[in-house]
């Protein structure tokens, strides 16, 4: 019986399941951003793997991004460099980033300003989690490769 159940299941393993034959028709989770929904799931996989890589990909060398400091009534801007260093610190002090993208409130007609409001989930840890509501106002253009790339972001957020 020993030697009968070897020859019937000696080939099978359950921990290592068949290939998928039709894996190349699925959706992949990062896209090649060579159009804007690209940018926007780039952007969410990034902050849900907190990946530094795929993240800075979304940005233009000439990057700004830009937000409204209320306590002191100014406006405060940075460049590619430190939101790449600000990033990263906050994918390093978090357990669990989760992005929702809501609907777009605006998209210019060459795709080159679009408007979007989203939603975030901040998780430090299981007792400090901040949730935030905004709108990023976005402004984009296609790189030498066709890829398309954010060049501007302003963070039209009231926190």
């Amino acid at each position: 019986m020993f030697l009968f159940s070897i020859l019937l299941f000696g080939c099978f393993n359950p921990f290592a399941p068949s290939y998928d034959e039709n894996l190349s028709n699925r959706e992949t989770l990062v896209s090649d951003q060579k159009n804007i929904d690209g940018v926007f799931t780039n952007f969410r996989y990034a902050y849900t793997f907190k990946d530094t890589v795929i993240y800075g990909k979304l940005l233009a060398p000439d990057f700004i991004f830009t937000y409204r400091d209320y306590d002191n009534g100014v406006d405060v801007s940075w460049n590619r460099d430190e939101e790449m260093r600000v990033t990263d610190r906050l994918f390093q002090n978090t357990d669990n980033l989760e992005l929702i993208w809501n609907n777009i409130n605006f998209i210019s007609e060459d795709s080159t300003n679009v408007i979007r409001s989203f939603n975030l989930t901040v998780t430090f840890n299981p007792s400090d989690v901040v949730f935030l509501d905004g709108r990023a106002n976005l402004q984009l253009r296609k790189n030498n490769d066709g890829v398309w790339q954010i060049v501007n972001w302003i963070d039209e957020s009231n926190y």
